[in-house]
């Protein structure tokens, strides 16, 4: 029997350095994005003609803020364990409602107040419904959404009767063509958009209950957090965004298309989220990371359209994004 001043104490297990493959895919889950925004930025600045004057500038604020804003109505519905499939139809109806508003009033302030606030408070009326259906009946989300993704561009080409609508209305279309201090209006809107809603997901009791109900429902049930309630504001919320979006590029156009307005905007707002570092199961609402994420998307369509090689290409690139999100996001779950 061994003596007791001769008895040790087991030591605690000596740290062990981390292999270097995963903190390979730890660096690129957390700066990846930003690394891939900077490679983007540099290729053009070398390789895309005119991409670093200011007319190319505004165009790339143009086009990216809409993708912005909808994306990050996207990233709280992901960040809840959802998705949402009918934000492009959704900023297709708002888009169609605007020009129909003010198009059928002799006063054109009141016209295009009304063409503003109507359409976006139908487009919150959608997100309820996405809202409703998920949180009453227990319909997963892509089902949900898939409802409106197919019957909204329906709803407005018939509130259209299929046609285009075009118009010329300077106070309607500086929403989409105003600029202020050189640079698009849209562009301050969207960044207004990213900081209130970086800060609500950051410091607020609704942004906590997000996060929670995202990474378990049940718990958070459990814990008194209204789940339900929690899931139906970020439908509303994203149906707002997509609204405001497809105003602004309704007034962009100077016209509406129910055919083309949102179009393929579901994948692109998608993309952004997940490259921003966001996980689609829920959990996160990297609100800053989405931001990179339509930046990203915004440069590689810039790099594409620069250099003569199709746009159509974008949506093929996005979607291998989108792809290689996922895959880090499970490599480093694993």
């Amino acid at each position: 029997m061994p003596r007791l001043d001769q008895a040790t104490t087991p030591s605690a297990p000596a740290l062990q350095p981390r292999a270097k493959p995963e903190r390979w895919r730890d660096l690129g889950q957390s700066y990846g994005a930003l690394a891939g925004c900077i490679l983007l930025f540099l290729f053009n600045c070398l390789f895309t003609p005119h991409f670093l004057t200011l007319e190319t500038l505004g165009i790339n604020l143009q086009q990216m803020a809409t993708t912005a804003i909808v994306a990050t109505g996207m990233t709280l519905v992901i960040g809840t364990g959802g998705i949402d499939l009918s934000v492009g139809s959704v900023m297709a109806i708002a888009g169609a409602l605007g020009p129909i508003i003010f198009l059928h009033m002799d006063n054109q302030l009141l016209g295009n107040t009304l063409a503003i606030l109507l359409p976006i408070l139908a487009a919150c009326v959608c997100g309820a419904f996405n809202g409703w259906l998920i949180t009453r009946f227990d319909i997963q989300p892509i089902i949900a959404t898939l409802i409106l993704f197919i019957a909204g561009r329906g709803i407005a080409q018939v509130m259209t009767n299929g046609m285009n609508q075009e118009f010329v209305n300077p106070g309607f279309e500086w929403l989409g063509k105003g600029k202020l201090l050189g640079l698009p209006f849209q562009a301050y809107v969207m960044i207004v958009i990213v900081m209130f809603f970086m800060l609500v997901v950051r410091h607020t009791t609704f942004g906590r209950y997000i996060l929670a109900t995202g990474g378990n429902a049940s718990a958070a049930r459990l814990a008194g957090i209204p789940v339900a309630r929690t899931k139906l504001a970020t439908y509303i919320i994203a149906g707002l965004l997509a609204g405001l979006a497809g105003l602004i590029v309704v007034a962009l156009n100077g016209q509406s298309n129910p055919s083309q307005v949102g179009l393929n905007y579901e994948l692109n707002a998608i993309a952004a989220v997940a490259v921003g570092g966001t996980p689609l199961i829920g959990g996160q609402a990297k609100i800053v990371g989405t931001f990179i994420g339509a930046l990203i998307i915004q440069l590689i369509y810039t790099a594409l359209v620069g250099n003569n090689v199709s746009a159509d290409i974008a949506q093929v690139i996005n979607a291998a994004l989108i792809l290689a999100a996922v895959y880090l996001q499970r490599q480093r779950k694993a």
